[in-house]
């Protein structure tokens, strides 16, 4: 009697797994054709560029005789769609463009390590293939600091100005004495299996900017989380994490030249650290010799952007004025 009830719980046990089993790969193969449907109905909002052999996505807006470059901070799922209400701001008076590394936005993903070499070489070659000429006021949001800090020390004649937003720079992680993250590479499975789809669908205010009411249109908020589902933690963006600690050291001896205009915008940090360290004290270490270069507190959190879109924008425009 007891054999047959172990064979018994045995084989309930069976039925559950290969059920499960089925229930995920049904899961997964509706994820894969919700992709493809979604890139059919979602085309690129800017221009496919061949970099590498692959496609990189570059969004321009605006005319002037400046160029600026935004680029964006570490996992932005969409950056393009993310800096819409910036780039909205600053093309009024001069060209913008937003490029895409690749594993964002609507660029392809690529196999190529997340080295600061790599990448810079990807940007510089994405710009070229669109005819866009510098030299450039690079515009980096949080990682990308990392990525203009090598660009203005290997091509400094392509580069007038670096204006970061809440920029992390290579010196960052010994003066705040905080190692840069790894993930595991479990981590890669978040993609293709959907699960960064069902995380967006749970909660989908997790992946929206935290901005007032009507800012984004609901297209583009729309947009924001189908291609979170496409992009969160895929093998690029995994790949530039774990690269994170190499590019550090790769940078960290590199500074800014004496004489370009640097300008940061940084939240309000009230805590401080090891005797009054905050974010302002670190920039302070990053300012060059140009009488234009400063920093600018604002009230709010990493992405500024989403906040303060208006007063970036002008204090940017006041910068390119004087320069």
């Amino acid at each position: 009697m007891r054999a047959k009830r172990k064979v018994g719980f045995w084989k309930v046990t069976g039925y559950v797994v290969l059920s499960l089993a089925v229930l995920v790969l049904i899961w997964i193969a509706f994820h894969h054709a919700m992709i493809a449907y979604e890139q059919s109905k979602y085309p690129a909002i800017g221009q496919y560029v061949d970099v590498k052999g692959q496609r990189m996505h570059v969004y321009t807006k605006g005319e002037g005789e400046k160029t600026i470059v935004l680029l964006s901070g570490l996992g932005t799922a969409a950056p393009a769609l993310d800096f819409e209400p910036l780039v909205d701001e600053l093309a009024k008076t001069t060209k913008v463009v937003v490029v895409e590394t690749f594993g964002y936005g609507w660029s392809d993903r690529t196999s190529r390590d997340r080295t600061v070499e790599n990448i810079v070489e990807e940007i510089r070659s994405a710009l070229q293939q669109a005819n866009i000429t510098g030299p450039y006021i690079l515009m980096p949001h949080s990682i990308s600091g990392i990525y203009s800090m090598y660009y203005t020390n290997t091509y400094p004649d392509e580069v007038e100005a670096v204006i970061g937003i809440d920029a992390l720079l290579p010196q960052a992680t010994q003066y705040f004495h905080v190692p840069p993250m790894k993930l595991p590479k479990l981590f890669s499975v978040v993609v293709p299996t959907g699960l960064a789809r069902l995380a967006v669908a749970l909660n989908p205010r997790e992946y929206s900017p935290i901005a007032e009411d009507g800012l984004y249109t609901d297209e583009n908020l729309k947009m924001t989380k189908v291609l979170s589902g496409w992009n969160s933690y895929n093998k690029s963006v995994l790949n530039e994490i774990n690269e994170t600690e190499n590019n550090v050291s790769t940078t960290e001896a590199m500074s800014f030249p004496n004489n370009m205009p640097v300008l940061f915008f940084t939240p309000k940090e009230e805590r401080v650290i090891d005797g009054g360290k905050n974010n302002v004290s670190f920039y302070e270490t990053q300012l060059t010799q140009s009488p234009l270069s400063s920093i600018i507190v604002l009230e709010g959190d990493h992405y500024l952007h989403w906040t303060h879109y208006k007063e970036i924008a002008r204090d940017v425009n006041q910068l390119i004025d004087a320069m």
